[in-house]
This record gives structure tokens, sequence and C-alpha cells, in this order.
């Protein structure tokens, strides 16, 4: 077990936490626990390729540690009224589209290379950043008023749908130039 390897199992152990605090209103602390897994994120992928250890146990478990903080966070926090379900069913859909497009190429044992698109960089910062703020509004006194996150809100929907169209055109792409007719039917 190394470090990197380490603080991504820790980020996992975070979610649990993570989600007592919000059913029990507590939204000062999930935020710092949400921080913290954040940069724990940050971290271990800094750590594993400054350090040269980076290993396949991390490979898979960093990727697995980011959606699952995720897919709770956005889960719970629609469940709690603190953001729009319909936010919520967009987010998940993407990731479940995106991953049953990779399960489908590795069961056709079709090659394939994952390489993020820039509006998916773009996507994932809106969708922390829409879990952020909402959890930033709620843990503050304040005398603003919350319309503005609402354009956050539509912002992150736009960049997860065209994000999720860029993957999926990959993914016809791929499965397009693996055919022998080169995708004709």
């Amino acid at each position: 077990m190394n470090i990197p390897n380490f603080l991504t199992l820790f980020r996992i152990i975070l979610v649990p936490a993570f989600v007592i605090f919000l059913i029990q209103s507590e939204y000062d602390k999930a935020l710092i626990v949400f921080v913290v897994a954040g940069l724990t994120d940050a971290l271990d992928g800094t750590l594993a390729r400054l350090l040269k250890c980076q290993t396949i146990l991390g490979a898979y478990l960093d990727p697995i540690a980011d959606k699952l903080l995720l897919v709770t966070s956005y889960a719970t926090l629609a469940i709690l009224g603190i953001i729009p379900a319909w936010l919520s069913v967009l987010v998940i859909s993407r990731d479940f589209i995106i991953l049953m497009g990779i399960a489908i190429l590795t069961l056709m044992s079709i090659p394939y290379e994952i390489k993020p698109a820039i509006v998916s960089k773009i996507t994932t910062s809106l969708q922390i950043s829409a879990i952020f703020f909402p959890l930033l509004y709620q843990a503050v006194q304040h005398d603003i008023g919350y319309h503005w996150i609402t354009g956050l809100f539509w912002l992150t929907a736009l960049f997860t749908v065209i994000s999720g169209l860029v993957y999926i055109i990959r993914g016809i792409r791929i499965l397009n130039q693996s055919s022998p007719e080169g995708g004709k039917l």
C-alpha cells in the first residue's frame, strides 16, 4: 500500500461521513469533508506521479472514488432538496451511459483509450462547483439570494449534456472503426 492509494481509500471512506453529515443537516462539516475529499483527489494523483508509484490498483480505485463521491453527493443533495433532482438525474445518467459504453467496448474486446475531452474537464469543474456552492450556501450565514446558483445548475446541465454527447460520438466512432464493414450495416 503506497501513500496515493491510501489517500484514494481514505476518500472512499469519507463518502459515508459526508452523507451522514448531510442527513444530520451539519452542512459545515459536510462541506469540510467534501473539500478534504477533493484535496485528497488532487494530492493522490500528484504524489503518484512525483513519487513514481502509480499502480494498477490506483488506476482503478481513483476514478471509482471520484464517481462514488460525485454520484453520492448528487443523489443525497437532490433527496434533501438542496440541488434540483433533474440535475442529479442528468449527471448520474451521463456517467452511467459512459460506463455502459466502456462495458460494451470491453465485452466486445474492442481496444479503446480513454482520453478526457476538454469539455469533460470543464464539466467536472462545473459539477463539483454545483455541489460546493450550494453546500457553502447552506453552511455559512449570508444575506445573498440563491438565484445565482440556479444559473450554475443550468450551466452544469448544459456542459453535462454536451460532454455526454461527445463521449457517445467517440464510442460510436470506435465501434464503426472496429467493425469489418467499417460500420456499414
